[in-house]
């Protein structure tokens, strides 16, 4: 089967098409043909070397298709039917066929929702509900800042935050050019990364990007607020935070990894994207999503990388 690889660490010129052996779905996992697989800022770091994986890598953590071949001891799927899945744990999703968890897969089944759609939604979107939900443990009126708020978590963590009973909305974005993009996603307030100081206060601000504005973002919490860090996408040097700092004004940092949580928590991440495509499917939820070609995976990787993208990208795999 065709898929893309990752023969050396390094640059995006590094990923490759190859021709490699088709998976097969060990005990209570599912084979998926795909049909488009997310692009993602996590397969940057695959490719990066920042994440230990064995070479040759076939990146990718989401992919929408349909149901290839059921695993041992795997019930209520069935072959030809059609999915989003997470495949987050061992990667694989820039391919024609991958396997994953059967926990990790959401059947489509009744839902107005095209496949290209659905590949958008298992890592974004089931992040935005986890983040907010399970670890910022938010409470109906509280008020919310999204750092990277037109990326492609960034869309959907102030509309999750909507949905989930949040006051205000704020989000912050990088440029000028990203400033309506992130107020289509349903903000209240979009303000530069730089003028973020000025926003106010907040009891929850999530944050993918790292160096100065983790830091503030800690300085921007109200008492008993909470920062939630779930990435670095600066590349910045690491920012340390006190203890003392936290327990003298009353204030709570976590982390969230969704690869780890998906490997610890395969049902509970399971039913955040079955909650995920619900309120896709439902409106309640919306997607920006671009299409490219699975040969075009190096140029997805660029334009992500340099902060080009608004939404989603997703590339299609599935042969025409």
């Amino acid at each position: 089967m065709r898929a893309i690889t990752i023969p050396q660490f390094g640059s995006a010129d590094v990923l490759r098409l190859d021709e490699v052996e088709v998976p097969e779905p060990g005990p209570g996992q599912v084979s998926i043909d795909v049909a488009y697989a997310g692009a993602n800022f996590a397969e940057i770091l695959y490719r990066r070397g920042v994440v230990d994986v064995p070479l040759p890598f076939v990146p990718g953590i989401e992919v929408s298709g349909r149901v290839r071949a059921l695993g041992p001891g795997v019930e209520g799927l069935r072959a030809g039917q059609p999915v989003a899945a997470l495949t987050i744990v061992d990667g694989g999703g820039y391919a024609e066929v991958v396997t994953t968890s059967a926990d990790l897969v959401t059947p489509l089944d009744g839902y107005d929702l095209d496949l290209g759609t659905a590949a958008a939604l298992p890592s974004n979107s089931a992040t935005a509900f986890l983040v907010l939900d399970r670890v910022a443990r938010i409470e109906p009126g509280e008020d919310v800042l999204v750092h990277a708020a037109a990326g492609g978590v960034g869309s959907q963590l102030g509309q999750a935050a909507r949905l989930l009973g949040a006051g205000r909305v704020v989000g912050a974005v990088g440029s000028p050019a990203k400033i309506e993009a992130a107020r289509a996603f349903g903000y209240d307030e979009v303000v530069l990364r730089e003028q973020v100081a000025g926003a106010g206060r907040f009891d929850v601000v999530v944050d993918m990007v790292g160096g100065t504005a983790r830091r503030s973002g800690l300085d921007l919490l109200a008492p008993m607020g909470r920062l939630v860090v779930m990435g670095n996408a600066s590349g910045a040097e690491d920012v340390g935070i006190s203890a003392d700092e936290l327990w003298f004004a009353n204030r709570t940092v976590s982390g969230f990894n969704l690869a780890a949580f998906s490997a610890a928590f395969p049902q509970e991440a399971g039913r955040a994207l079955r909650r995920a495509v619900a309120a896709a499917a439902s409106g309640e939820l919306r997607v920006r999503v671009e299409s490219l070609r699975l040969e075009q995976a190096a140029r997805a990787h660029r334009r992500i990388e340099a902060g080009r993208t608004t939404g989603k990208l997703v590339l299609e795999v599935e042969r025409s």
